[in-house]
């Protein structure tokens, strides 16, 4: 009876390789990429790009220039540097348009504004940040946050930052501060010691507030909240220190404060700051 006849068997090098890894890897790097064109102060070139994520130089140029091809980077004509294009903003006007806690917070926010005469922002997460998602100006004040709807707050020495560690479980509030102090590196110590001491104040007042500690000449008062699904978020309204010392803040606007968060939760069906617990 003849053999059989098998067909060879292929060594491991000739296998299909998965290639799902590299893809999400260079997805990662794409957008870490895109992260930082977006954050830095002026056009940005591929070798500041790479000392600033780690990423090597002839990676960084092959996906500028892919997202240069895709539309989401623009090079600037007879240079090396990048900026972001409008498709960028397509993305972020899709989650603006889809977001609609702004519309309807944004009654309560105006009147907020009116109230204290202060700008009035609201925030969400984004990594070890807050960002701005939506920002009011007052119509009786001379001078306003220069805050926009997409920038960034730091999370550990801003009001707004404090009020959104405060309304987190536990279990979240420790991996935040697990990322935090990860990205504080030598310097943790004294920004844990610090935000340790403003949650406690946070927890006695029902608010959290901040006095010239991300810019000097800046005072703001904060009160987080919860969404109908869970999401977290705060609502800030500062101005110039001279004009809302902090005795002002908590005297004056607080209660504004409170009250305008109360108005949004019932009109979401979210929750109220939650305090922290021991």
């Amino acid at each position: 009876m003849p053999n059989s006849t098998r067909p060879p068997a292929r060594s491991r090098a000739d296998k299909p390789k998965d290639s799902s890894g590299d893809e999400i890897i260079a997805l990662a790097r794409g957008l870490t990429l895109l992260r930082r064109v977006a954050s830095a102060d002026a056009p940005i070139s591929n070798r500041e790009l790479a000392e600033l994520t780690g990423i090597p130089k002839p990676t960084v140029s092959r996906i500028t220039a892919t997202l240069v091809g895709a539309g989401f980077l623009f090079q600037l004509p007879d240079s090396e540097r990048f900026v972001l294009t409008a498709s960028v903003l397509e993305l972020s006007n899709g989650f603006l348009r889809n977001f609609d806690i702004r519309a309807r917070a944004r009654p309560f926010l105006t009147d907020l504004a009116e109230r204290t005469s202060l700008s009035v922002h609201l925030g969400a997460r984004d990594r070890l940040d807050m960002v701005v998602i939506d920002a009011i100006r007052p119509r009786s004040a001379i001078l306003v946050s220069r805050l926009e709807v997409g920038s960034r707050m730091d999370l550990t020495r801003t009001a707004v930052g404090r009020a959104y560690l405060a309304v987190l479980a536990e279990p979240e509030r420790a991996a935040l501060m697990a990322g935090l102090q990860a990205a504080s590196g030598d310097d943790w110590p004294h920004i844990h010691a610090r935000l340790a001491a403003s949650l406690e104040e946070t927890r006695a007042l029902g608010f959290a507030i901040a006095t010239g500690e991300w810019y000097a000449d800046l005072n703001a008062i904060a009160a987080g909240f919860i969404g109908p699904s869970g999401e977290r978020y705060a609502i800030n309204c500062g101005g110039a220190a001279h004009l809302c010392p902090r005795e002002w803040l908590i005297e004056h606007a607080a209660p504004a404060l409170t009250e305008c968060v109360a108005r949004i939760v019932r009109e979401i069906g979210g929750a109220p700051n939650q305090r922290l617990r021991d």
